[in-house]
């Protein structure tokens, strides 16, 4: 917590707020696209696990073009969900 004594310091924890918000959305996002692709594998259904894999990889590309991830991160937990989904489906 700031010293709340300048101007900038209020608008700064605002838009830290904001800011923390929306990366909580987009994570909560994240995980459960990530458990629906579990739950598609775990199934054995193969259009279910390539739509979920589908909707999982948008999700985090989205997730690190807003920043909330980074790239790399983004790219590992693709392939590697992938890597997971390909022998199921």
């Amino acid at each position: 917590m700031p010293n709340i004594k300048s101007k900038s310091a209020k608008r700064r924890m605002r838009s830290d707020a904001a800011k923390q918000a929306r990366n909580r959305s987009v994570k909560t996002t994240l995980k459960s696209a990530e458990r629906r692709l579990n739950d598609a594998i775990k199934e054995g259904n193969k259009e279910i696990t390539q739509a979920a894999l589908n909707a999982a990889s948008s999700a985090f590309d989205k997730a690190a073009k807003l920043g909330v991830i980074h790239s790399a991160k983004a790219d590992r937990k693709k392939s590697r969900l992938a890597s997971r989904a390909n022998p199921a489906a």
